[in-house]
């Protein structure tokens, strides 16, 4: 069965900036819309971002609207999320998700419809 595998996170100063990526293993991503979202300590799983399989439609939580970049490079398999300007409350797991069910051109922004996911990788912004 395939499987999502986040890498790229660690700490980081406020302001500074982490690369994420959510590669397929065994799953081909191109076939998927992909979210991106995340988890700090005593809070629910929120969506940061999606994008569709398109690539064409994303979007992106109010808090990171600005400072977080999605793309895909579907030779790569690879989703990533670019995050600028870090700030403290950026801080928690983050981790990705796919559903292959979604249309071509949408994706979603909550967690109870996406079928796969990654382990998630925690992600400190702290100074």
């Amino acid at each position: 069965q395939g499987q999502l595998v986040e890498s790229g996170g660690g700490v980081v100063q406020p302001g500074g900036s982490l690369r994420l990526s959510c590669t397929g293993s065994g799953f081909g991503l191109e076939s998927a819309g992909i979210g991106w979202f995340r988890q700090a300590p005593g809070r629910g799983r929120e969506g940061v971002s999606c994008i569709s399989r398109s690539a064409t439609a994303t979007t992106y939580d109010d808090s990171v609207k600005g400072r977080f970049t999605i793309s895909r490079d579907n030779e790569k398999n690879t989703v990533y999320l670019q995050m600028n300007n870090l700030k403290p409350e950026d801080t928690a797991v983050y981790y990705c998700a796919a559903n292959p069910n979604f249309g071509y051109w949408s994706c979603r922004h909550q967690p109870h419809e996406y079928d796969y996911w990654g382990q998630g990788i925690q992600v400190t912004v702290s100074s």
